[in-house]
């Protein structure tokens, strides 16, 4: 009978705490991303954690814990509060896997995204996302206007917002205030007041919109 192979029973003894701090680790990475998700999406929508707590049917204190990466949500919590951030579940675990550092977007590429002006003639094209662990994400936007696009909607939301100009002409409201932008012109303005573009002057209408994410 042979005797035991040295270090096998080490070796064995080893790999198992391995794995289970593999495991620790890997759930603390998901717990950290669903605490920036959460508390990124529920402040770019303005709510405050008792609002968000009301709408997604748990505690307040709840949802403090869940910021604060204290606690493992359950899937049924996960849910709840995609569902009241109005994102799809896969969105709130955003950040757990190897995020890229940069993104880069050729000329004339960019995804296709729905946007609420997208019925009205607007394309919209998002140029990459990546989620902060450190502070708010931005999610830079190609917004073009047809040459044909009638309605122009107003926007609020909370946060600020970034607009480059770099085709056309277009007369741009924030407030009670309106100025003509054309190619080269920017504006930087609290997206709380009403704004946004309310007459084409030289179609077609190209410009970045630089937006927090998930707005």
């Amino acid at each position: 009978m042979r005797g035991p192979v040295h270090g096998m029973t080490d070796e064995r003894a080893d790999a198992a705490p391995a794995k289970e701090q593999t495991e620790e680790q890997t759930d603390q990475g998901l717990e950290h991303a669903v605490a920036r998700r959460v508390r990124v999406l529920r402040t770019a929508r303005g709510l405050s954690a008792a609002q968000l707590a009301a709408s997604a049917g748990i505690s307040p204190a709840m949802v403090s814990r869940i910021e604060s990466a204290s606690i493992s949500s359950s899937l049924t919590t996960i849910q709840r509060l995609a569902t009241a951030l109005e994102v799809p579940v896969a969105s709130l675990f955003r950040g757990a896997e190897a995020r890229p550092s940069a993104i880069v977007v050729r000329d004339g590429q960019g995804a296709p995204v729905v946007r609420s002006g997208t019925a009205r003639g607007h394309t919209y094209r998002s140029l990459g996302s990546i989620l902060s662990a450190s502070g708010p994400s931005l999610e830079p936007l190609m917004v073009e206007f047809s040459a044909d696009a009638t309605e122009l909607p107003i926007y609020e939301h909370a946060g600020v917002e970034f607009l480059l100009m770099l085709d056309g002409a277009l007369e741009y409201q924030h407030g009670d205030r309106r100025w003509e932008l054309r190619a080269g012109d920017s504006v930087l303005l609290d997206a709380e007041a009403p704004h946004g573009p309310v007459r084409v002057i030289e179609p077609p209408v190209r410009y970045l919109l630089v937006n927090p994410e998930g707005i």
